[in-house]
């Protein structure tokens, strides 16, 4: 950042020093078996990530009827939660013990068990076994992944149907661990229907939260969706909380999965990860999850004994891998860009933020550094966070095209009744810089003129004394 001094570096925090975190990160598809996680539990309590999703994985631990090996589920949560970590549970999927289609389809994904009195009773006792066998050590479990796509709910997508099993999963859940925190949606939120379908059975009385995926590089219409996401959910339980429970991009542009086939690189993917970030948290969800920690096989679509059908890498993970001769990413794991910016994230944000409007606008000017005026592109997004002791930091970028831009620009903004001293964080690298000599003008007796700051197309933060420590 030319021009301005560097004062400071973000010291990342370890999730076993942080009591309170909105930042979570995916451990997903360890139900198939898609990663070894051994030598990801230090990284992942590494980047300060408080909130990991696991899945329960029906058909790995019940394989005869009655039966539960939670062996290998006890080996994830237990190594979690020595690190710090808060492990939540996603109950998927079906079992080809009980559903015919679960004997081919790889994993049982997207075969639920809503169709015979032994299917729904199978999972009805496979639910409370799992919840009441895992009291005291996880308490946040979610009903069913992506039910609203094709790929995760075989069947054919029906919010009626997802309704209903909401209903029945939310009593078996609650019948092993009655103080559980049950969490339903874990849509992609295209629509509304879906859900509004689904809460007209009664599902929403029932339910702690609603969870929603975002898969996009444009995080601007998150805004608008999560709103009215918040408002859906108030009309049917206006207690319900709201959960950002996946959102990524790929680092390379041959990976299998969302958002396939762009020009990806992992630049852009940090990029994504800070964007979709701040942008969560600008929206008040109780968390934000980064899907994911690993790249790994996709594994929605494949058939059991035809290894090829999942072999379908996608390349979301903030840790890249190597991969067996079955598919099963392996090694020591490698740190990518997007490591470090959710690393820088999760530390900067440590504890209690709450969104804020604050007393900050933007006046353009003529700008010498850009022979030019300060950007006034309508898309740049900006937004208020304060902690509770008061400290404050405001986030910006322009949200210019991340598959074809990379942009840098000024911007000049007067800031108000918010203290005499400035710093700017950079995400991405975790650097603080000070703002001073002709970067400030003092424009009134409370009231500061912030000259020509950097604009990118990821978020910086400028904040108050104490925000960063």
């Amino acid at each position: 950042m030319e021009g301005f001094r560097k004062v400071g570096q973000i010291v990342p925090k370890n999730a076993k020093g942080i009591a309170f975190s909105r930042m979570g990160l995916g451990f997903e598809k360890l139900d198939r078996g898609a990663f070894d996680p051994s030598n990801a539990y230090d990284k992942v309590a590494a980047t300060g990530a408080k909130w990991i999703r696991i899945q329960s994985g029906w058909a790995r631990t019940e394989k005869e009827k009655g039966v539960y090996d939670f062996g290998w589920l006890d080996e994830v949560v237990d190594n979690l939660l020595a690190r710090g970590l808060r492990p939540w549970i996603c109950l998927c999927y079906g079992n080809g013990l009980y559903s015919e289609p679960g004997k081919t389809v790889f994993g049982a994904v997207g075969v639920p068990p809503i169709f015979t009195e032994e299917e729904k009773q199978g999972w009805h006792n496979y639910v409370s076994a799992l919840t009441r066998h895992y009291e005291g050590r996880v308490s946040d479990f979610e009903i069913w992944n992506e039910p609203d796509g094709q790929w995760c709910w075989k069947t054919g997508v029906s919010g009626q149907q997802y309704g209903q099993f909401m209903l029945d999963t939310a009593a078996a859940i609650r019948e092993g661990q009655k103080d559980a925190y049950v969490i339903g949606g874990s849509v992609c939120l295209r629509s509304l229907h879906f859900l509004a379908d689904a809460f007209e059975t009664g599902a929403a009385k029932v339910l702690n939260a609603i969870t929603f995926h975002e898969y996009t590089p444009d995080e601007s219409k998150v805004f608008e969706r999560v709103k009215a996401l918040r408002a859906l959910c108030r009309r049917y339980n206006p207690s319900i909380e709201i959960i950002q429970g996946e959102s990524g991009s790929q680092s390379r542009r041959d990976g299998a999965g969302a958002l396939r086939g762009g020009a990806w690189t992992q630049e852009k993917q940090a990029k994504q990860l800070l964007r979709h970030g701040v942008a969560d948290l600008l929206c008040d969800v109780k968390f934000s999850s980064y899907f994911s920690t690993m790249d790994m096989i996709e594994g929605l679509n494949g058939t059991v004994g035809d290894k090829s059908s999942y072999m379908d890498f996608g390349y979301f993970g903030i840790l890249g891998a190597e991969f067996d001769e079955n598919g099963v990413a392996t090694g020591t794991y490698t740190e990518k860009k997007s490591y470090y910016a959710l690393q820088n994230l999760a530390s900067i944000f440590a504890g209690d933020i709450t969104p804020c409007d604050l007393p900050i606008i933007r006046l353009p000017e003529p700008s010498p550094l850009i022979f030019d005026k300060d950007c006034t592109d309508p898309r740049i997004t900006v937004g208020g966070f304060v902690r509770e002791n008061g400290a404050w930091c405001f986030a910006f970028w322009n949200a210019t095209d991340l598959m074809t831009t990379t942009f840098s620009s000024t911007v000049t903004m007067e800031v108000s009744a918010l203290g005499d001293t400035f710093r700017l964080i950079d995400p991405m690298t975790g650097e603080i810089f000070a703002i001073e000599g002709n970067s400030i003008e003092k424009t009134g007796e409370n009231t500061d003129k912030l000259v020509h700051l950097p604009i990118y197309d990821y978020p910086l933060l400028l904040v108050g004394e104490g925000f960063e420590k």
